[in-house]
């Protein structure tokens, strides 16, 4: 059983990789300054292996653990493509069949953070590190969940601990700047200067980090954004990165208007499973509600 699995996963990466491989930057279209994604196409191998999942789940011969690896699997796939809820239904029933399932635990916390349901959260990535201490992306999820959840002194712990594991990453030094941001500005400000030093000099989102230093203007990263870019696919994963960090910019801001348009264009992306995209529906409902409390 683990071999079919194996097989389905391999064949759905050797699928993806393939449709990557086509260069088409030339299709985006351009507004203005900005450049406006071709939405990521809902890739047909993976809606035909949640079919051959569904298929295989009917068996009555699997393990619990085999069924609950299935589930994990087709939940894995169904938040590829954006069926959230059915994704987060399949991570709960792997759970029940084993309890001690890490990666369950991280994906099922990762839909708590999207819901606001912040102590679930909490609890489910807490059970991720207690099964797997070295399980990397969970201190990034629980930072994040910490950081959305007001706790951000207990974010930048988290969050710092996922940056040192990687200190040339961009866009791990930006989460833990934006934790550090709201409880010691000046602190975050030194750590995010000094976390450049680290970043290739010709990765694009040193101008992200620019901006945010004030040392770099937003038609400048926008002027970027298509350098490097060689397909489609490459490009509008960038513009779902680069649109969600512009609307945390413009919300630091004050910005609400322009920050609100800006996480909408990372949703038309359809990068469904980036962090961006996951939390870009977030922060547009944390930006309505003070407006919906006053009214």
């Amino acid at each position: 059983m683990r071999n079919l699995i194996s097989l389905i996963l391999f064949s759905l990466c050797a699928g993806l990789a393939a449709c990557s491989s086509v260069p088409e930057p030339e299709s985006t279209s351009q507004m203005g300054n900005l450049l406006l994604a071709e939405p990521a196409p809902v890739s047909p191998r993976s809606q035909m292996a949640i079919a051959r999942y569904n298929q295989i789940l009917t068996s009555p011969k699997l393990t619990d653990e085999e069924r609950a690896e299935l589930h994990y699997h087709r939940g894995m796939l169904y938040d590829s493509v954006g069926l959230t809820g059915l994704a987060q239904f399949d991570y709960s029933q792997a759970l029940q069949l084993k309890p001690d399932f890490a990666e369950a635990y991280n994906s099922i916390g990762i839909h708590f953070i999207q819901q606001q349901e912040f102590i679930q959260a909490y609890e489910a990535f807490d059970s991720t590190l207690d099964i797997d201490p070295e399980y990397d992306f969970a201190f990034l999820n629980r930072g994040i969940a910490l950081y959305y959840g007001d706790r951000a002194d207990l974010a930048t712990d988290d969050l710092a601990t996922f940056y040192q594991q990687d200190d040339s990453d961009p866009f791990r030094a930006l989460w833990v700047y934006f934790a550090r941001q709201q409880h010691n500005p000046e602190q975050a400000r030194t750590k995010l200067e000094q976390a450049k030093q680290t970043i290739e000099a010709d990765h694009w989102a040193i101008t992200l980090i620019d901006l945010f230093l004030g040392q770099a203007s937003e038609a400048d990263l926008l002027s970027k954004l298509i350098e490097g870019v060689s397909t489609q696919q490459a490009l509008t994963e960038r513009l779902c990165e680069a649109y969600f960090y512009l609307g945390k910019y413009h919300a630091a801001q004050g910005n609400n208007g322009k920050a609100a348009n800006y996480f909408k264009l990372a949703l038309s992306t359809n990068v469904f499973d980036y962090v961006e995209y996951r939390y870009a529906r977030l922060e547009l409902n944390m930006l309505r509600q003070p407006q919906d409390a006053v009214n």
